[in-house]
């Protein structure tokens, strides 16, 4: 929040409050009030009173809310340089400039620095960017002190919108069932496929126009539903509604509470439509999961999916039902639009290079058996498509940043460099993965860079970095150390399964006129697939 801003909302909040106090004192005194008979003074004077103890009692909690609301001040590190200038007027503009031009300031502040420390002016203050060797210092860094969720909290204003969550029961699930049992999940998972596009696309015997962005999440719903809880879950149109709504009215309502003061956000979140619908999204979710969890709590029934998992592996408060129902939707979110946003990027990729549908095909038809499935071998064989889904992701990664924090209090790195207090801190991804030191001829896209690695380099480490899937300093779109995307694996196998299906049974082009495959969408540090673009399909 601008110093102004506040400041301005605390002399309003003054006016109010002086306002009361009059209004409280007038009313007591009883101003203008002298027609009351004699024999009810005593009660006009304690009923006004108690009408003094209630305004006083309004006025000290909206004190409270004032002072609570009140921004932490931030503290820059000396010498650390500032992209766009370090005065108040540029430091200002470049602001506003982040929204929507938050790729190019990352990019000019990891070039003049070369990939040191710089500041890039946000929202949200100043951001470090931080240079890749602090990331060992800080993988391990307590959460109290070095902050992982805030992040997320603060970006999507979860206080309002509930996005984000401090419990470890899905990530701990995810890593210690979801991971394990992947190859057994994947069976249902790609035939769940086969049903979501029956379901999502329109007959295709000719060239036929789709959406490409609202279809391929259609699809993701249904299919990640189908791994949260069979297909009772992805069969139920208004959960995989209420799943797809969930994210977009959270990230629409985050944007418009951001255009209040802190102080009046409290007030202005029962004016937002989106926040409003978020209560009815919990709604369908529980309706969705709790019947399923008390069938199988009745019977016995075990069963590869999330909310079998997840129930069983609850402890304490984390058994209520009710709270498995809402980490559902909230894992729905992380699931099911980054997973869609993965395809839809790489369908207009292989409508603008064609040259790559073949060699794709053929390979994902060298790999299926005999039911026309991927096994969790061949999964690994689809060294190809590894390798586009990667290149695809590092000309249009999710986050332009990664390994976002923020430091509550001062911390101290290996070689004493001290991150200030009230800090966001943050590795700048996007201009990463442009490094001509680490992809070299990083502007030209080159589908097969990874593969090639793999195939000339096997079993070593460089063979392992070169994967989708993986996480290290020169590849973080899944972030790194403990939090890093713990469904990556899933999610990797899931597009990959979803590109085969469309490879195997659809041709795929930009409609006339329209060749040029769109750009993404810039929004601060997220970048989104042109969510209005459409392209031609048809039966292969």
């Amino acid at each position: 929040m601008a110093v102004k801003d506040y400041l301005y909302a605390n002399l309003m909040a003054l006016f109010l409050s002086a306002g009361l106090i009059v209004l409280s004192l007038r009313y007591v005194a009883g101003e203008n009030e002298s027609t009351f008979p004699a024999i009810e003074d005593f009660e006009i004077f304690e009923n006004r009173t108690k009408l003094s103890g209630y305004l006083t009692v309004i006025l000290v909690g909206f004190l409270f809310v004032i002072v609570s609301q009140r921004p932490k001040r931030q503290k820059l590190a000396p010498g650390i340089p500032i992209v766009g200038g370090s005065d108040i007027q540029h430091v200002k503009q470049n602001r506003k400039r982040f929204i929507h031009d938050g790729k190019s300031m990352l990019t000019e502040g990891y070039r003049q620095t070369n990939g040191g420390f710089f500041y890039v002016p946000s929202n949200c203050g100043e951001r470090l960017m931080l240079p890749v060797k602090y990331l060992e210092d800080l993988k391990t860094a307590p959460i109290d002190q070095v902050d992982f969720v805030a992040t997320f909290i603060e970006m999507f204003e979860g206080k309002y919108t509930t996005m984000g969550s401090r419990s470890t029961l899905h990530p701990r699930v995810v890593r210690a069932q979801l991971n394990h049992h992947l190859p057994d999940v994947m069976p249902a998972v790609q035939q769940e496929i086969r049903n979501a596009f029956d379901a999502a696309f329109p007959p295709c015997e000719d060239w036929t126009e789709i959406n490409v962005v609202e279809r391929i999440t259609k699809v993701v719903a249904r299919v990640s539903s189908c791994m949260f809880g069979g297909t009772e879950l992805s069969e139920n149109e208004k959960w995989v509604a209420a799943s797809i709504a969930f994210a977009i009215d959270g990230f629409h309502g985050a944007q418009k509470i951001k255009r209040y003061p802190h102080i009046l956000r409290p007030i202005a979140k029962y004016f937002i439509p989106e926040i409003r619908s978020i209560a009815g999204h919990y709604a369908e979710a529980e309706k969705a999961a709790i019947p399923i969890l008390k069938a199988r709590q009745k019977t016995g029934e075990k069963a590869l999916d999330l909310l079998y998992w997840m129930s069983d592996q609850a402890k304490g408060s984390e058994r209520d039902m009710k709270f498995i129902a809402s980490i559902l939707l909230k894992v729905s979110f992380a699931a099911i639009h980054t997973s869609a946003a993965a395809p839809s990027q790489l369908i207009y990729d292989l409508c603008a290079m064609p040259e790559y549908v073949e060699p794709l095909r053929k390979e994902v038809e060298s790999v299926l058996d005999p039911d026309g499935n991927i096994d969790k071998k061949s999964f690994g064989q689809l060294v190809k498509l590894d390798s586009i889904m990667k290149e695809s992701q590092r000309f249009n990664p999710l986050l332009l940043i990664t390994f976002e924090r923020v430091v509550h209090r001062p911390y101290r790195l290996s070689d004493g460099f001290v991150i200030p207090a009230h800090t966001h801190i943050g590795v700048p991804t996007s201009s990463l993965l442009m490094d001509p030191d680490l992809y070299p001829d990083p502007e030209r896209y080159d589908g097969f860079r990874f593969a090639k690695i793999r195939t000339h380099e096997p079993n070593t480490d460089a063979s392992a970095r070169a994967q989708y899937a993986a996480s290290n300093p020169a590849s973080m779109s899944f972030g790194f150390g403990r939090h890093a995307c713990p469904g990556r694996f899933f999610a990797a196998n899931e597009i990959k399964a979803i590109m085969a299906y469309l490879l195997l049974n659809f041709d795929m082009k930009f409609p006339e006129g329209k060749e040029k495959r769109p750009e993404s969408l810039l929004f601060e540090t997220q970048f989104f697939t042109e969510p209005n673009r459409y392209s031609h399909v048809q039966a292969a």
